[in-house]
Order: structure tokens, then C-alpha cells, then sequence
């Protein structure tokens, strides 16, 4: 991509974008789920009083605790595969606006905004509807220098039968 090239607006990637934002929000809320039921069964069980208590601050600390493991979740893949495993079942991959492979800082920029539900829809919102370079980019890909691309057919990890021997 040369300088001053426009990369035009793509609906099919955004949409690719988020199947995969919503397999690794199931992947996650499994994950999150087993670690609240870990945390909470014990608390139950410590007393009456005391467990009902604890068992409403771990619920409450839910929220907070799922952002936690989502940006670890999409900062750790993004760096050392390239992608998170909904990205890589669609065949897209996090890179640098120059194609190379992307650091612990720029992960961490690009996915602070999944610490809430509300920054990320700011963030994919903010993307959309202003003008850069690059129209695959959410807002924070900007700032990070990242950006999402097609590296291979979305679905490509699902094999095809072989066609028998003729």
C-alpha cells in the first residue's frame, strides 16, 4: 500500500470482524463463567451471612473481571499468533499498518477498549464513520498502528472432503 492510498470501505470485513468479535465473546464468557462458579461455590459455603456478602461483591466484580480477561485474552493471542482464535477461523490476522507482525504495546492500545462493552462500540463506531487511510481500521487500530486484513478464506480451517480417485 503506497502513501496517500485510500483503502476503500469494506462491509463483508467489518462483518468478518465482528463473528469473530462474537466467537471470542462465547470463548471468553465460557472462561469467565468457570471462574466465577471457581470463585463463588467456596465463598457460598464459607457462612450465611458472610457468603451472601462475598457472593454479591464477586458478582458485582463480574463485569470488571471479564474486561480484565478480555484484554489479556486479546492482547496475549494477538501478539503471538496473530490473531485470536475467531479472527483465525476467519481467516484474519492482526498486523502493523506496514504489514509486520504487531508488539505488546500496540496489542494493548488496540484492545484497551474491550475492557467495556460501551468503548468497544465507540471504538468500531468512531472507525466506521471517520475518514483514515485505511477503512479496515477501528479507531484504536489508528492509534496503535494496526490493522486487521484477510490472510487467508474465512472458514479455511474447515476442510473440504477429498474427491475420490477417478
Amino acid at each position: 500500500m503506497g502513501t496517500g492510498t485510500t483503502i476503500q470501505f469494506d462491509l463483508g470485513h467489518w462483518i468478518l470482524r465482528l463473528i469473530a468479535l462474537i466467537i471470542d465473546s462465547i470463548i471468553l464468557g465460557v472462561i469467565a463463567w468457570v471462574l466465577l462458579f471457581i470463585l463463588l461455590v467456596p465463598v457460598l459455603f464459607t457462612g450465611a451471612f458472610y457468603g451472601l456478602w462475598a457472593a454479591w461483591g464477586v458478582w458485582l466484580g463480574y463485569p470488571f473481571a471479564i474486561g480484565i480477561l478480555s484484554v489479556l485474552y486479546y492482547l496475549v493471542l494477538d501478539v503471538w499468533w496473530g490473531a485470536t482464535l475467531g479472527k483465525r477461523f476467519l481467516g484474519l490476522e492482526v498486523q502493523t499498518t506496514s504489514g509486520g507482525r504487531i508488539n505488546f504495546g500496540q496489542s494493548f492500545i488496540r484492545n484497551i477498549s474491550k475492557i467495556h462493552f460501551l468503548l468497544l462500540l465507540l471504538d468500531w463506531v468512531l472507525g466506521v464513520v471517520t475518514a483514515g487511510a485505511d477503512r479496515r481500521q477501528k479507531y484504536s487500530d489508528r492509534i496503535a498502528g494496526t490493522t486487521v486484513v484477510q490472510v487467508k478464506q474465512a472458514f479455511a480451517s474447515i476442510t473440504s472432503p477429498t474427491p475420490p480417485p477417478s
